[in-house]
């Protein structure tokens, strides 16, 4: 969808390059982010894509079509942009400044009402929040708004400068899941650019590293990236841990769970303990008869009673799901006095355990 051929910029009276000899290309529906240090150029190749900045040399296409043969108003206006400030018109409504683009390339009023409600409701905007200004929203509505403005005309690719930068990092992580769940449906092709690795790791299909004067250090998907860095710059960029954020990047469903001691509640203390033996446990997991998990005994709970349900069944300090992360994983482990994650599916029915042994396994892979 995107293609950048050997695309350099200089800006005059600069010595240097702001962009050097880039090549890189953006698949249909791919999510790529831009990400590196002060002055290596990400801003710039951005904003060359919609022709804010134009290249001095080397060749930009989006869908095989070269930007430099277009007329820029026109490319513009097929391209959706969000910046860092939102750049909400503060003279119009939250419904005005989503009917922008629509109205500039002549959809008709019923149709432009039907887009800004569908798009109040695809980012769980209140719709009353229509007829009001800009100045009247949070930070993080009209972030949402931003985005719902840059989506108003359906554009098959979208540019996006630090979107979320200027909001706090609690509303920030509500905003990147709901993005996430958001272009999972869609599949827009994005160019993303942000200063935080962690950002472009949990948003990013592919990242490009860019070197100051924009000299791409690495092209890759996220979990290469923190496996196989290509040079220092790229290891020392990315950070530390890289093993915990390659966890976060996969899910519980990566891996095999193992089916760990279960009982019931009406089970005989001896079948308890039979149930843990052959996992070398001194515990097992209480199901009710749908197989919902009702929590953990060890073999002190059990040892002289009549059946499990007479117990104290403790319950579990967390559960994570086929979906979670391995990191949230981890984080169950360390918090459960069991050593182990429960595995459950959505209504809480029991699926299996994870091991630090198995987590631990996939790091050093």
């Amino acid at each position: 969808m995107i293609t950048l051929d050997k695309v350099s910029k200089r800006f005059p009276g600069q010595d240097g390059f702001a962009v050097t000899d880039l090549s890189l290309q953006v698949d249909d529906g791919e999510l790529v982010v831009l990400v590196g240090p002060s002055g290596c150029g990400k801003t710039t190749t951005m904003r060359m894509i919609n022709r804010l900045i134009e290249p001095t040399s080397g060749r930009i296409a989006v869908d095989g079509r070269d930007v430099m043969e277009q007329d820029p108003v026109q490319l513009r206006r097929g391209i959706g942009y969000v910046i860092q400030s939102v750049g909400l018109m503060p003279h119009r409504t939250v419904g005005e400044n989503i009917a922008t683009v629509p109205r500039l390339v002549g959809w008709d009023e019923r149709r432009i009402r039907e887009r800004i409600q569908e798009l109040v409701e695809m980012f769980a905007l209140d719709g009353g929040l229509i007829g009001r200004y800009p100045s009247e929203l949070s930070g993080g509505q009209r972030q949402r708004v931003g985005v719902a403005r840059a989506l108003a005309a359906d554009p098959p690719v979208m540019l996006m400068d630090e979107p979320f930068a200027a909001v706090d990092p609690i509303v920030r992580e509500r905003l990147q899941e709901q993005f996430l769940d958001i272009q999972a449906r869609l599949r827009k092709t994005i160019v993303f650019v942000t200063h935080d690795i962690d950002e472009a790791i949990k948003l990013a299909d592919r990242i490009a590293i860019l070197n100051v004067g924009g000299v791409l250090e690495q092209y890759a998907r996220p979990e290469e990236l923190l496996r196989a860095p290509a040079s220092d710059f790229v290891r020392d960029f990315v950070g530390p841990e890289p093993g915990l954020k390659r966890l976060s990047l996969m899910s519980v469903a990566d891996i095999d769970v193992e089916a760990g001691p279960v009982v019931h509640p009406d089970a005989a203390a001896d079948e308890a303990v039979a149930a843990m033996e052959p996992f070398g446990l001194d515990w097992a997991t209480v199901l009710d008869p749908e197989g919902r998990v009702l929590g953990w005994v060890d073999r002190a709970d059990v040892t002289g009673r009549a059946r499990v349900g007479d117990a104290d069944v403790k319950r579990f300090a967390a559960y994570v799901t086929s979906g979670s992360s391995l990191r949230s994983a981890l984080d169950a482990i360390v918090s459960n006095r069991t050593q182990v994650a429960v595995v459950v599916d959505e209504q809480e029915r029991y699926r299996g355990i994870l091991s630090l042994e198995a987590v631990a396994k996939e790091i050093i892979t």
